[in-house]
């Protein structure tokens, strides 16, 4: 025979602190969206346009039957000593970069440092410096990332000494500095003020212990 059974429920901003703590681990754990990186993507993507990265790309299928391509970024995090981020793509000169990433990221010093050494290595050589950059392996850091540098040099002059070493150092800099940015946006998404206000603006309710009501 059915029953009715009514249930009272609490906005997160009414429950105990001990209530709030588990409401919260919910979100971090299953309410937290996918997509909460795709900011950093978009920035990294076009820190990579200004550096003269050529992102790769992959083929995203969505539930709904559609696609979308994807930059090839990869990152575990952020508990794991090997934890790390890598991507793959190609690199060459690109002419005024070390002005217009000033202009992008004017307090990025991390940013300029990167471009002045990529540009001071394309000035040894010419600016004839390209590589190609791959992932290797199941684990995803910057020392997963495979860097092949060459030098289209129209009398076949190889590269200076220096050129594998900068170019692979400086790409992988850049993977550090991706990992890092992740790892900020996410230590954001799931600070208890923002965990807070999202589930306060979904209008979720919890029972009296904490627990996801519906």
């Amino acid at each position: 025979m059915p029953r009715i059974i009514e249930t009272v429920v609490y906005g997160i901003d009414e429950l105990s602190d001990k209530a709030k703590e588990k409401a919260r681990a919910w979100y971090r754990q299953d309410g937290i969206c996918d997509e909460w990186y795709d900011y950093v993507y978009e920035d990294f993507g076009r820190i990579c346009e200004i550096l003269g990265i050529a992102l790769g790309t992959r083929t995203l299928r969505l539930h709904g039957g559609g696609a979308r391509d994807r930059p090839q970024i990869y990152w575990t995090g952020f508990w794991s000593p090997g934890d790390g981020a890598s991507y793959e793509g190609s690199y060459c000169h690109a002419r005024g970069s070390g002005k217009a990433i000033r202009a992008y990221a004017p307090k990025d010093a991390e940013l300029h440092r990167i471009a002045d050494a990529l540009q001071d290595i394309q000035r040894r050589n010419l600016w004839q410096l390209h590589a190609s950059i791959r992932q290797r392996g199941r684990h995803f850091h910057e020392y997963t990332m495979a860097v092949e540098v060459e030098r289209d040099s129209p009398v076949r002059q190889p590269p200076t000494d220096d050129a594998e070493d900068a170019v692979t150092g400086a790409l992988r800099d850049l993977a550090r500095w991706l990992y890092r940015r992740l790892r900020e946006e996410y230590e954001h998404e799931t600070s208890d003020a923002a965990v807070d206000e999202a589930l306060s603006a979904n209008d979720w309710a919890f029972t009296a212990e904490g627990k996801r009501f519906g």
